[in-house]
């Protein structure tokens, strides 16, 4: 697997990691949903009760994207990218507000 980035703390984790633009075209739309009565409405892999914050809190602590397959044999490689992209796209239209 091609890796773009090394970082000794972390190593086997950042092997899903894409350069940005390929993680920006990955189109998370059809595999993360939203829906009111599952887990309070917060964003979900494709309909399961998995949620996109689970498994970023997961790679967070240091989980691998193997070991988080491993737990999770409904997941894929691409749902774990849909949360990246997920998250980047909700980070990048946070407004912010200026102090003063």
């Amino acid at each position: 697997m091609r890796r773009y980035g090394t970082f000794p703390e972390c190593d086997g984790l950042l092997t899903l990691f894409l350069p940005l633009s390929t993680l920006l075209n990955v189109n998370y739309r059809d595999r993360i949903t939203i829906e009111p009565g599952q887990r309070g409405g917060k964003p979900c892999i494709r309909g399961l009760r998995i949620t996109v914050q689970d498994v970023l809190e997961y790679l967070a602590s240091g989980m691998t994207v193997e070991e988080i397959l491993g737990d999770f044999p409904d997941l894929t490689r691409e749902d774990i990218q849909a949360c990246l992209a997920f998250a980047a796209d909700r980070e990048r239209k946070l407004t912010s507000i200026p102090s003063g």
